[in-house]
Order: structure tokens, then sequence, then C-alpha cells
């Protein structure tokens, strides 16, 4: 599947490299939603209420009312997650508080699991210099995906999973790193970072791993009528890969 992503920024729709550098602006909420039509899902972040520096709840909410999204960022408290899903959110992504400095934040996960239900739940696995990394991907937490990973399972669906030293950067993603996720887990797998052509969409969805893609669309480097028409028949030109 592919999931066309929108990031919020000061009430804008933002692409960053690396989660950094502003690169461009997209249009109004009301102009992607078009640009999306015949997505099943849209991925939402908003990446000030990642790094704790205001937020866009307003945004989301209307986006949430008008499409079936995913969202996360500044996901931090139970109640924020409640919030969420009464707004109408498909899929609750949260990052930096699934985690502590020495592991798993299994408390808060706890928390999540039993308010909303596994089965609404996201946990982001970001990942840059092989670290996984948390607050809006500015600091690295002493543990890899792959070391985490299957602990995770009990909490959540599913995981998104992004190579922030790949983000933005439209240069392809990291497709053995994927794959290695991809074999330590049987839950849904979210990949972005780097995502960049076709040939990167079609590995993985052999893996059975989504796509969340945000540059390579915004830019025009993929055609959104390509990525519909993929959407609709992923598997019909392409073998099944083993992994």
């Amino acid at each position: 599947m592919i999931i066309p992503c929108i990031d919020l920024m000061d009430g804008k729709v933002v692409q960053l490299r690396q989660g950094r550098e502003k690169v461009l602006e997209g249009k109004s909420l009301d102009q992607m939603l078009r640009l999306f039509a015949g997505f099943p899902e849209i991925q939402v972040i908003d990446l000030d209420a990642a790094i704790g520096q205001g937020t866009n709840h307003e945004l989301l909410e209307y986006l949430a009312a008008r499409a079936c999204i995913r969202a996360g960022g500044g996901v931090r408290d139970v109640n924020r997650a409640i919030e969420l899903v009464e707004q109408g959110v498909y899929r609750v992504i949260v990052g930096t508080a699934a985690f502590t400095r020495h592991g798993i934040n299994k408390s808060l996960l706890s928390q999540l699991r039993d308010a909303i239900g596994p089965e609404r739940l996201t946990i982001a696995l970001d990942s840059k210099d092989g670290q996984i990394v948390v607050k809006g991907w500015r600091e690295a937490i002493n543990h890899t995906a792959l070391d985490l990973i299957s602990d995770l399972e009990p909490y959540c669906s599913g995981f998104l999973c992004t190579y922030v030293d790949k983000e933005g950067m439209m240069q392809g993603t990291n497709l053995d790193w994927f794959r290695q996720l991809r074999s330590a887990t049987r839950h849904e797998l979210i990949a972005a970072g780097g995502i960049t052509t076709m040939d990167d969409v079609k590995a993985l969805s052999r893996m059975h791993v989504h796509c969340a893609i945000g540059m390579s669309i915004y830019t025009g480097r993929l055609s959104l009528d390509e990525l519909r028409a993929f959407n609709i028949f992923p598997f019909r030109t392409m073998k099944k890969e083993i992994v």
C-alpha cells in the first residue's frame, strides 16, 4: 500500500530534509486532499508537536474529518491518543514517548494499548546512524530498531520505520534494513525515508512493506497516477519475494 504523507509545521504543509531543513511548502489542506484522493490512507505528522514547539491540532482534526489518516507527532500521553481517535484518526502513531533512555516505555505503552487498543496503535521506529532517534529525530537512544522490534509487538499492530539517513535526500532508501525488519516481525511495517523511484516501491512491496512517501511526490519525482494504479494492482507484474 502506498500512503502519501502530509507534514505540518507552523500551520502549513511542509517537507523537510532529515527532519531539519525545510525544502518546500505544499498546497492548502483542501488542495492536498484533492491531490491525494483515491489513496486509501494518508499519513499526517505534526512536526511542531513532535519537537515540542507548538501544535497543529486544528489542522489535524480538519484532515481527520475528511480522510482516513494515520496521525502522529507529540503523542505523549493517553489523553492525546484518545482525543485523536475521537477525532476520527484511524491509527495513532507514537514515537518519542514509546521509549526511555534505557529502552521501552512499557508503562505508557500498556496504558495506550488498554485505552485505544493495539489495533489502533503504530509505533515509530526511526533510525539514524544505526540508532533509534526521538524528539523529532534530534536525540538518539542506545538501541537499534532490530534490538526492540519484537519486544514492542504486544503493544501495537504495526511499525512506522523511517530511515532518517536518507529522508528527504531523494537518493533511494536502505532496502536491506527494511528486509531485516520484515524478517524480525509479522506486524504491519510502513517504510519511510528516501523512497524515490518505482523500483524502491516495488522492492518494498515485494517484502510486504507499505510505503509512506513524501518528498518524491511533492517534487514530482513519483507520479501520483502511477502510485494510485500500483495501489490497486501491486502484484500484477511482480513475483512474490520470500523474506
